[in-house]
């Protein structure tokens, strides 16, 4: 079968219920990664850290996810994008289930570079799988219902993560968490076996090699602005835990119904407005005018948000909390819709591999500056100061350096 017929024959078995799968992959990616962070001020204080410590913690994921990327973009091409989300999520799982069982922060660390490794399938998979399958008008939608799993994610975490921790503590918590996502795998499996043997069988024309992406000043404006909203997201989701209960006083089981409540707002802007840019777009915007609009709503309104937040008191800094979760929501669909269509089907998987790994190297230095700046401060203000300028860069990234949000033109790629 030549390449443009196995597209055509993958096109029409790639429904709804696949973007749903994939939406709950993501789902159990940020329950698994973020249960740590909901954990903190357990782990915290029974194995006496600090928070450098447990900034090191958190930031040690990401020494394995970001350079994973690359790892994940070549298997996709070996093995499939199926294939490779599967293996990912497995190996995840049973990080996740060995994280209950660690005897200390060595151990932990270990099993979070592992599960790093693990979780880094699941973006660049989702993207190619995204970018071959759906026009450029449905990406949002589409984009929103797979990053509702960012939002609702981290809300089930933290709060059935934290209301389970008040009552049977963390290691069961984690060991739970890790059972249950291998069930992913029965459904997955099932669904997609045509379309991954299909995939098999099937090539398309090779992807441009990473030094070519990256000849595109846009794919440079990609990368700066996935970095700062990585920046900011990985702080809240990261910090949201300890600085609500160290900073500002709540409880366990109240810091558990704050952030839970959060990430939901956060979880409802995305879908809305992935499916508003879709229409606005159908209705006769470009893609230009509609995903770089939702990115400068999102990156200025979320600058605002925290600096709020760091400025106001108990109360005030909650309600910025709700408006920075409902302003990271506007563009996150955008964040890979953006880089999907300056990709296109034929370069996706790699794009993103590439997007995914510089904006993840936030994920490392981020939790270490403020895990720095906390302990030689001794509060969280400065903290949201730079987590609110860094969304101020996003804004640059997105809206200056990418010129034209429009599909790059490959050398070669009539041969598809």
């Amino acid at each position: 079968m030549a390449p443009g017929q196995a597209g055509a024959a993958a096109k029409g078995g790639f429904g709804w219920g696949v973007v749903i799968l994939l939406g709950l992959a993501v789902f159990i990616n940020y329950i698994d990664r973020g249960v740590v962070a909901t954990a903190a001020p357990l782990i915290k204080d029974q194995l006496a850290l600090s928070a450098s410590q447990m900034g090191l913690l958190i930031s040690a994921f990401f020494w394995s996810y970001a350079p994973s990327q690359f790892i994940a973009a070549w298997l996709i091409e070996r093995i499939n994008a199926y294939r490779t989300l599967a293996l990912g999520l497995a190996l995840w799982s049973l990080a996740t289930i060995a994280s209950g069982f660690a005897g200390g922060l060595v151990s932990l660390i270990g099993l979070r570079i592992l599960l790093g490794l693990g979780e880094s399938a699941a973006f660049p998979c989702a993207s190619k799988l995204l970018a071959q399958h759906l026009p450029v008008q449905k990406l949002g939608t589409a984009n929103g219902v797979v990053s509702l799993g960012l939002s609702l994610g981290p809300a089930f975490g933290t709060f059935a993560g934290g209301m389970l921790m008040a009552q049977v503590g963390w290691r069961s918590v984690f060991l739970a968490f890790g059972l249950v996502s291998l069930l992913w795998l029965g459904p997955w499996l099932i669904t997609t076996r045509r379309a991954s043997a299909l995939a098999a069988r099937t090539s398309d024309a090779p992807a441009p090699s990473f030094p070519e992406i990256l000849r595109h000043r846009e794919a440079w404006g990609a990368c700066l602005g996935h970095f700062a909203a990585n920046y900011t997201f990985y702080f809240v989701i990261s910090w949201l835990p300890l600085y609500l209960v160290k900073s500002r006083g709540f409880t366990i089981p109240q810091m558990a119904e704050i952030g839970g409540a959060i990430y939901l707002v956060y979880g409802a802007s995305t879908v809305l407005c992935g499916w508003i840019t879709d229409r606005w777009m159908q209705a006769g915007a470009s893609a230009n005018q509609a995903r770089k609009t939702a990115a400068c709503i999102c990156q200025i309104s979320l600058a605002v948000s925290l600096v709020t937040c760091a400025l106001g008191d108990r109360t005030l800094s909650v309600i910025s909390l709700f408006a920075a979760g409902a302003a990271m929501g506007v563009n996150m669909a955008g964040v890979y819709a953006i880089g999907q269509t300056l990709a296109g089907p034929r370069a996706a998987g790699k794009w993103i591999a590439l997007q995914n790994a510089v904006g993840n190297t936030a994920g490392i230095v981020g939790p270490l500056i403020t895990g720095f700046v906390i302990d030689q401060t001794g509060q969280f203000f400065w903290a949201f100061i730079i987590a609110g300028g860094m969304a101020v860069v996003g804004a640059l990234g997105w809206c200056v350096v990418i010129r034209k949000v429009a599909p790059v033109a490959w050398p070669q790629e009539g041969v598809q």
